[in-house]
């Protein structure tokens, strides 16, 4: 699925594009999963503008977007001695979204006997965030996640779950149930109820609530993490309270953070011994049919979604 301008969902089209070729310590794959995020929107429609510094000031660099993978490597470039060809991946790749794709070895790893090639599309990118987030994390907290019914969010109560902590997950009413089988303590559904309790982390994503609002939350040396947010207008969604919060940090007893989503190869590696373990598990709501990705997108955009969504090409 391509598309030559930034556009919504229904400006990507189906067409015939070179197979790409891996460079030095690059592998190709051939996608049996590919994860949809937050992110493919972004990259898809060049918002917040700011984001355009990246995908391309303007027209997109990219034509195929998708960054979550899981495939079989094809073939492997000079220098690549951790993958050969026939081996199941799982990390990022570039333009995810296609039958094949190319991604750098480091960022591809072995995929788990006992997750899926769908299970596995799902995790990159939102587990990592997730991971990020917990940093500090330890056994006997309370962790509030504010979001828990989402990509990042589902994978943050388990995570937070596996590693001790007792969690509260906030949702919406038709969540509920699913945010509990991830391992959630309590549930606070905020479409009926005000979020109250005292934290030793709140884990805000994608939200818009008041910086003041969430450290109350906190208890005197509790930490405030915010990731990703929908906020904030065309131009720098989010930058705004993540900076507000950088300013705030140094003169408070509490710890405010605001951390750069990044799949760092050591995470994966965390990540991939978590799913081995079976502590983690990739809740996957849905898959579609890659050349259904318009409506994969707008089903994520919509909010329904209850942990990840999937594409899957045709073979």
């Amino acid at each position: 699925m391509a598309r030559d301008d930034y556009c919504g969902p229904d400006g990507l089209e189906s067409r015939e594009v070179d197979t790409p070729s891996p460079g030095a310590g690059e592998v190709l794959v051939r996608v049996r999963a590919a994860g949809v995020d937050q992110g493919a929107w972004h990259a898809l429609t060049g918002l917040p503008y700011l984001g355009r510094l990246y995908f391309g000031v303007r027209r997109p660099r990219a034509k195929v977007v998708g960054m979550d993978v899981a495939g079989v490597v094809e073939s492997v470039g000079a220098g690549v001695t951790t993958l050969r060809p026939g081996d199941e991946v799982f990390g990022i790749c570039d333009a995810a979204f296609a039958e094949h794709a190319v991604g750098k070895a480091k960022t591809l790893l072995h995929k788990p006997a006992n997750v899926t090639f769908e299970q596995a599309a799902a995790v990159a990118v939102s587990a990592c965030t997730a991971l990020t987030a917990l940093r500090g994390v330890i056994a006997g907290q309370r962790v509030l996640v504010i979001g828990a019914g989402g990509g990042v969010g589902s994978f943050a109560v388990q995570l937070a779950t596996a590693f001790g902590a007792a969690v509260t997950g906030v949702c919406s009413t038709s969540k509920v149930e699913f945010v509990r089988s991830l391992g959630a303590v309590a549930t606070i559904d905020y479409t009926k109820e005000p979020l109250t309790g005292e934290y030793d982390m709140v884990l805000d994503i994608a939200g818009h609530r008041p910086i003041p609002a969430l450290r109350a939350l906190l208890t005197p040396r509790g930490t405030l993490v915010a990731i990703g947010t929908e906020d904030g207008g065309r131009w720098a969604a989010g930058v705004d309270r993540n900076l507000a919060m950088k300013t705030r940090n140094p003169f408070t007893r509490q710890t405010l953070r605001a951390p750069l989503s990044i799949v760092r190869p050591a995470e994966l590696e965390e990540l991939s011994a978590l799913l081995a373990d079976g502590k983690l598990t990739p809740a996957v709501d849905r898959t579609f049919a890659l050349g259904d990705l318009p409506a994969a997108i707008t089903y994520l955009r919509d909010g329904r979604v209850k942990g990840k969504v999937v594409v899957i090409p045709q073979t």
